[in-house]
């Protein structure tokens, strides 16, 4: 791992940007590619061997980059790959993981509400995580239909929007959850629409965690960066014009946006 390579960063649309604006918070002198495969999105009604492939096909791109580290900034992507790609490369991945256990130690209610994609709902590290710290608390489980797409399109704030969470969330207020595990990382940019439809719920965001195990990664390595000025570059398979709108919203700091034909 050579310290001042690039750490790469992926995802299937612009929602990894929430994980990302955390690694550029805590390592701001590191470089960073982002690949968001909006050409793709979303995953979450993918099979699993539909998305191996082509997350094999981002990652040799990042290898070609150079880049130290992955971090795969995707709940789909995590519970449907990140086995096999620490299996097949040698390097450093960090995945996301459901937040399940700090909402079942903190929850005054024993009832906690999660909101995430079919495929991460399915996926083996969920179910074990689950069985592992919320054995003693109801989980209600929530598929996110649409949420995706409306991020995607910067319409985290719109009336349907809004409709969708009051009908999401629903649910967990009727049974009393006081807590809210956001298992997407498209879904941090809908909080403020969350915090309106349901002002009750505490909100988890796995993000920032994810960017903290990064950098504990780079020190036990010793690859922390030695250059003194930080770099992000961010690159779309979709439409380059969304993610310039995107970025201007959401994205802290100094970047590069570019179209990337994956």
């Amino acid at each position: 791992m050579h310290k001042n390579n690039a750490i790469g960063v992926f995802d299937s649309g612009l929602g990894g940007i929430s994980v990302l604006n955390h690694l550029v918070n805590i390592l701001p002198d590191e470089h960073f590619i982002y690949v968001a495969d909006s050409s793709w999105c979303p995953y979450g009604s993918k099979s699993y061997d539909e998305l191996r492939k082509r997350i094999d096909q981002i990652v040799d791109y990042l290898i070609g980059r150079g880049v130290k580290l992955i971090v795969v900034a995707c709940n789909t992507a995590t519970a449907a790959a990140i086995d096999y790609l620490r299996s097949k490369y040698h390097m450093p991945f960090v995945g996301m993981e459901p937040a399940i256990k700090p909402a079942a130690e903190l929850t005054k209610t024993n009832v906690v509400g999660v909101l995430a994609t079919p495929n991460t709902f399915n996926g083996h590290l969920f179910q074990e995580t689950r069985e592992k710290y919320a054995s003693h608390v109801e989980v209600l489980i929530q598929k996110g239909c649409g949420l995706v797409e409306l991020v995607e399109n910067n319409e985290s704030n719109s009336s349907e929007a809004f409709h969708l969470l009051k009908e999401y969330t629903k649910p967990m207020i009727e049974k009393h959850a006081d807590y809210l595990v956001l298992g997407c990382t498209h879904y941090p940019f809908l909080i403020n629409t969350i915090k309106k439809v349901a002002p009750t719920l505490k909100i988890i965001d796995p993000a920032l965690p994810v960017a903290r195990r990064t950098r504990q990664l780079l020190l036990s390595h010793k690859a922390v960066t030695t250059n003194s000025k930080g770099k992000v570059q961010l690159y779309t398979t979709g439409d380059l014009n969304k993610l310039k709108n995107f970025a201007g919203t959401f994205v802290k700091g100094l970047y590069e946006t570019y179209k990337l034909d994956l």
